[in-house]
Order: C-alpha cells, then sequence, then structure tokens
C-alpha cells in the first residue's frame, strides 16, 4: 500500500463534502507530476485529505483511493473551468480518481504543527517551492501525522 497527500482549497470541496458524498472523482488537476501521481495509485491506498489557501492550512482527514485512474472528463467540457483544449476524449491529457471518505480528524494537523515536527523535515509538502496538489506520504510520514492527529 502506497500513501498520499491531496491538497484541495475547502472552499471548492473539503472534508466535509467529501464525508457527505461518500466518494467522488477528483478531478482538475493540471500538473503532469500531480497526474503520473495518480496514475501510480492503487485501490485501497490512503491519502490524507489537505486543506490548502485558508485560515489554518493542514490536513483535515483520511480517504481511500476507490478508482484507478481515468480519463478526466471536466478536460473536454469547455464550459468548465478545467477545460484544457488540447485534451481530447480520443488522446487525453489529465486523468482523474476515485476517493472514499475513511475519517475526519478532531482538529486540524497544521502546516505549522508539520513544520515544527523534525522527523517530518523531509517532507515534500514542507520543501520550499513545493506546490504540487498531490505527493507522496512515506509510511514514517503517515505514522507520525496519525499520532499527531490523536
Amino acid at each position: 500500500m502506497a500513501y498520499w497527500l491531496m491538497k484541495s482549497e475547502p472552499e471548492a470541496y473539503g472534508i466535509p463534502d467529501l464525508k457527505r458524498d461518500g466518494r467522488i472523482h477528483w478531478d482538475g488537476v493540471r500538473n503532469y507530476q500531480a497526474r503520473n501521481h495518480m496514475r501510480t495509485m492503487q485501490i485501497g491506498d490512503e491519502a490524507f485529505f489537505y486543506h490548502s489557501n485558508c485560515k489554518v492550512p493542514g490536513i483535515v482527514g483520511i480517504m481511500k483511493i476507490a478508482k484507478l485512474a481515468y480519463p478526466d472528463h471536466t478536460a473536454f467540457d469547455p464550459n468548465d473551468i478545467h477545460y484544457d483544449p488540447k485534451s481530447t476524449e480520443d488522446n487525453p491529457r489529465w486523468e482523474m480518481v476515485d476517493v472514499a471518505y475513511v475519517r475526519t480528524f478532531s482538529s486540524v494537523v497544521s502546516l505549522a504543527q508539520l513544520r515544527e515536527t523534525p522527523a517530518l523535515e523531509e517532507m515534500i509538502i514542507l520543501r520550499k517551492g513545493n506546490r504540487l496538489s498531490i505527493t507522496p506520504v512515506s509510511k514514517k510520514e503517515w505514522d507520525i501525522i496519525l499520532k499527531l492527529a490523536s
């Protein structure tokens, strides 16, 4: 099993939305490296749900990968904010996975907490200049964050 961190702005789609929906496709990723991460995801992999661009950015819960990567239909819709005219149904550039809700943490594991935890110093999200919306998380990092969340 692999572990991931997947970012979303809570005003666009947050953990309460995923809890309500139960399962949803994770669409709109428009970065090749993040897309490539989705291509390697396997059903059952776990991911931290990270709220970004908000008052207290951080990890708010857990979800599981529920469907392998497949073409992101939002890229084909000219009325969608994620439309990409270079992506076609015959030659899709972008993909998405389905994720399923697992749980919400009782409190946010904030970006500040992550930065203050020495054992997490190598975590990709903490690297200067990193802006990827999907990053791998090591088992060690996963376990440390679960302890911070409890």
